[in-house]
């Protein structure tokens, strides 16, 4: 049954993940008084995408196809990895945290080496800017991590979800306090949003993820967009892990409380973009600082008092 559970929770990731984003949009639309796009936009892309042709410049190699390809493959491994509290996931061991992280540095690598690879100067300045923001961004989810592994006593994604209850949320709400909201800002970092990055934008000075995927187009280009939005579920899917102590329920109230925290966070994105502007660069690295500094001090708190 907990395996049955596990392919269901991976196969809802894959077909639901991009479905976040038309809640995302609908919510700036609403605060925007418009209609907005359709909630099924993302799959009309996706399927638009996929059937029109790529063009490649000479300038590329095979690394600029390859990384479309490990990137959807990276997010499909992250989601055998990632459970729903106390059920395991697909795949899990000891140490799979570790996995879990550097499955983002790989995806990361690849395109950013991608689109420097276009041999374009404009590509090379948002991939800089990429790593330089997630070089910040990835000591607080590792800390983070950390502290939730140190205050459950497991080093696995299944082992530390499923000890995140009421009850531990109560004995220790400073700690989990602290690493839900350092991996809200590390989720709004990761996924390009506001106030760290606009996905909406098209000025070359503010560009940093969407300037990295301009030569893609076809289903190179699904397959980019496909394997973000699966990144957003899946970060999404570390906070709703976090911030709901849902070890104490099972079942079909355990899979509603997860999915309805999914688009409770999905109208947060839209709020934030909706209501406030994205930072300017100097101080990005400051919020993302300031992220790894919570998950720091939850850690330091764990080892203190556990």
């Amino acid at each position: 049954m907990d395996t049955l559970f596990s392919i269901g929770y991976f196969a809802l990731g894959l077909v639901a993940a991009p479905f976040l984003s038309g809640i995302v949009n609908r919510t700036k639309a609403v605060f925007a008084g418009r209609r907005g796009q359709p909630l099924l936009q993302a799959y009309y892309d996706l399927w638009k995408l996929r059937r029109k042709g790529a063009v490649y410049s000479r300038t590329t190699s095979w690394v600029f196809r390859a990384s479309p390809v490990v990137g959807v493959s990276c997010m499909w491994t992250v989601l055998t990895l990632l459970p729903i509290c106390n059920s395991h996931s697909l795949v899990w061991f000891e140490g799979d945290l570790i996995l879990f992280v550097y499955l983002f540095g790989l995806m990361r690598f690849f395109t950013v080496i991608a689109a420097l690879d276009t041999g374009s100067s404009f590509e090379g300045m948002g991939a800089s800017r990429e790593v330089f923001f997630s070089a910040l961004a990835e000591p607080a989810l590792i800390f983070g991590l950390a502290a939730l592994a140190r205050k459950t006593g497991s080093i696995s994604l299944s082992g530390i979800f499923g000890g995140v209850s009421a009850a531990t949320w109560m004995a220790s709400a400073p700690v989990f306090g602290l690493v839900a909201v350092a991996f809200m800002i590390v989720f709004l970092a990761e996924n390009s949003r506001i106030p760290v990055d606009d996905p909406n934008t098209h000025l070359e000075l503010t560009m940093i993820h969407e300037v990295m995927i301009l030569d893609y187009s076809g289903p190179d280009l699904a397959m980019v967009l496909y394997s973000a939005s699966l990144k957003f579920w899946a970060l999404g899917a570390l906070v709703v892990n976090v911030f709901l102590p849902l070890a104490d329920l099972s079942g079909s109230a355990l899979v509603a409380v997860f999915l309805i925290g999914m688009i409770v966070v999905a109208i947060v994105v839209g709020v934030i973009e909706s209501a406030m502007a994205r930072l300017s660069l100097l101080k990005v690295p400051q919020l993302l600082v300031g992220a790894g500094v919570l998950s720091t001090l939850a850690f330091v708190l764990v080892l203190r008092y556990v």
